[in-house]
């Protein structure tokens, strides 16, 4: 047997202590990571009625929450379109609540809460039809629904404030 070298022993140990430190380190940090995903639970009591295309109760643990101001129908350059079409304003006003939600780090899948002012509640099926384009459908988001005598500029014919929830 040839003799052992102390010096690589003492090395050797010391890795294998660092390393060990280090995956220590790492696993608390992927369990905290975890924790603070924001947990969604859609809620639709057997109490009360069965909703279509929204949920009566979402509730949040974790996360950060994002509020997104009303939208109206602007676009990127700061001109009203869609004059007088339901069905253009309410696409422009779903394609800016996806451009803030990006700019927060969330997506239409975080949605938990919609406002919807609207001039028309006749419109209703137009609101709906392009609202599941973008929305998850399995689990709508809550949501409130009301008509409106006008918004703050007579050309707009819908304003959608939303709430969502993205991981920290």
């Amino acid at each position: 047997m040839g003799r052992l070298n102390w010096r690589k022993v003492a090395v050797l140990c010391l890795t294998i202590y660092l390393l060990s430190i280090a995956a220590a380190a790492l696993a608390q940090k992927t369990e905290r990571s975890q924790n603070k995903r924001p947990r969604v639970r859609f809620v639709n009591p057997p109490t009360m009625h069965k909703p279509t295309g929204y949920t009566h109760v979402v509730e949040v643990t974790g996360g950060k929450m994002i509020y997104i101001a009303g939208q109206v129908a602007i676009n990127r350059s700061g001109e009203a379109v869609g004059r007088g079409n339901f069905r253009v304003q309410t696409q422009q006003v779903f394609e800016n609540l996806e451009a803030a939600l990006k700019a927060s780090g969330a997506s239409f899948e975080g949605v938990i809460k919609l406002n919807i002012y609207t001039v028309d509640m006749s419109q209703l099926p137009i609101l709906r039809e392009v609202r599941d384009k973008y929305v998850n459908t399995a689990n709508p988001p809550a949501s409130t629904t009301v008509e409106v005598r006008r918004l703050f500029r007579e050309e707009f014919l819908l304003e959608i404030e939303a709430v969502a929830v993205v991981p920290e």
